[in-house]
Parts: C-alpha cells; structure tokens; sequence
C-alpha cells in the first residue's frame, strides 16, 4: 500500500487494458492498514488499493487480500492473514518502498527481522509524516496499524 508503487500500477492497468495481461488468477496480499478506519474510509489502504488499482484490472475480489484494521480481534486477523499467506504457497513478489527512515510497512527501524503480522503502536514520525492525508489535522491520524512482519515480506522469494 502507499503511493510508492503507484507508477507500478499505472503501467499494470495500461498493459491490462491492451489486453497484455490478466490478474484473474493473481492473489494479492496488502502490507498494511491503518487501526480504526473502516474499509471505505478514502485514507483506508483498501480504499487506497480499489481506487488506484483493484477496479481498474480483473482481480477476483476475494483474491486481494487486505487486513481489516477494524476487525473484530486483531490479533486472529494478523494470525489469519499470515495463515491465507502461507495456503496460498507463500508471496512470489513483494513490492513495496522503503521510508526515509528506513521503514518498510509499518515496520520502524529497529523491528525484529523475524517478525510476522502483528498490531503496531506508530512513531510520533511516522504519525506527523501521514498527517498530510488527513487534512493535517494529528488528531484524524491513527495511532495503530496493522502490518506485516520483516519476517513476512523476507520470506518472500523476490523483494
């Protein structure tokens, strides 16, 4: 998630819309999603992702996977997600940017290098750095978000 990649999906919908390339069988998994904001939210990352991506190609819906930051029990959330990770034979692809202070997902300096979906408390940085997406205003900004581990994207055979 994030607008990192957004170039990457541009040129994916341009080669889906010559006809070059098909997502039907692709499964998708999202690093991320914010504590709190429903789905539809417009900061949402499953927002983010159906805007900008998913509607513009021919994903199967319930082959794009994305955590639900309003899930009932994050915990079985996360614990589900790595478990649709693994059925689905593990990520091929990992695409995904790295933050000026070196953050991958939402996974600060300093993460355990085995660690795998979980609930993240974010860093004051990282809250006043996506500040910008909520009219500035810190208090619309959330506190949480749920991510993948360095262990989960590390385990994928390309990064």
């Amino acid at each position: 998630s994030g607008s990192t990649p957004l170039g990457c999906y541009k040129k994916l919908i341009e080669y889906y819309k010559k006809g070059e390339i098909s997502f039907q069988f692709v499964k998708t998994f999202n690093m991320d999603e914010y504590v709190g904001l429903p789905r539809d939210h417009p900061e949402s990352y499953h927002s983010f992702m159906w805007n900008n991506f998913f509607k513009h190609i021919d994903i199967r819906s319930e082959n794009a996977h994305i955590l639900d930051g309003s899930a009932p029990d994050l915990q079985i959330e996360c614990q589900d997600f790595e478990e649709k990770i693994k059925a689905a034979g593990g990520i091929d692809l990992f695409v995904g940017g790295i933050g000026p202070d070196g953050h991958i997902a939402f996974n600060e300096p300093g993460s355990s290098l085995v660690s795998r979906t979980r609930v993240k408390t974010l860093a004051m940085d990282t809250i006043l750095a996506n500040a910008r997406f909520f009219d500035g205003d810190l208090s619309k900004v959330p506190t949480m978000a749920l991510t993948v581990g360095v262990g989960t994207v590390m385990d994928a055979r390309e990064v």
